[in-house]
Formats: C-alpha cells, sequence, structure tokens
C-alpha cells in the first residue's frame, strides 16, 4: 500500500484518534508521539479534511472579517498600489 492508498483510506474513527493524539501529544496507550508521528498524522488530518469536510470545519480555520476582501464572492474593483 503506497501513501496515497494509505490517505485514501482514513476513516472518521481514525481521524479522530490522529487529531487526539496530536491534541495530547500522545496515543491512546499513553505512548508519547515522536515529532515525526506528529507531522505525519497533522498531514493525515489535513488531507482526510480537504476530502471530507467543510472548510470551516478544517483545523486552523479562520474565519473571514465581516465586509473584508475574504467575505463576498463579488470581484473587487482592482486599486493601483502607490509607492511614497
Amino acid at each position: 500500500m503506497n501513501y496515497q492508498e494509505l490517505l485514501s483510506s482514513l476513516t472518521p474513527d481514525i481521524y479522530q484518534r490522529f487529531k487526539r493524539a496530536v491534541e495530547i501529544g500522545k496515543w491512546p496507550d499513553g505512548k508519547p508521539l515522536t515529532a515525526e508521528q506528529r507531522q505525519l498524522c497533522m498531514e493525515a488530518m489535513i488531507v482526510y479534511e480537504h476530502k471530507n469536510l467543510p472548510p470551516e470545519e478544517h483545523t486552523g480555520y479562520i474565519p473571514p472579517k465581516p465586509g473584508g476582501a475574504c467575505a463576498t464572492d463579488e470581484p473587487e474593483a482592482e486599486t493601483p498600489l502607490k509607492w511614497r
């Protein structure tokens, strides 16, 4: 099984276990995560979230500010840069 096949086989239960392990820094059996394990779990979580969850539920999601550039789907008028 290659890396892509492994990521595509993630289940909601495995995702939740990875998420909890990253949050508390150890596996369900109490063994601590290594730095490499933490990184791989985070990568797997991000892939799972991208495929299965709406953007609002992604790790690290920050909602757009009201009235900000990201708050609307309408294109904004371009404004030239002014160098001082």
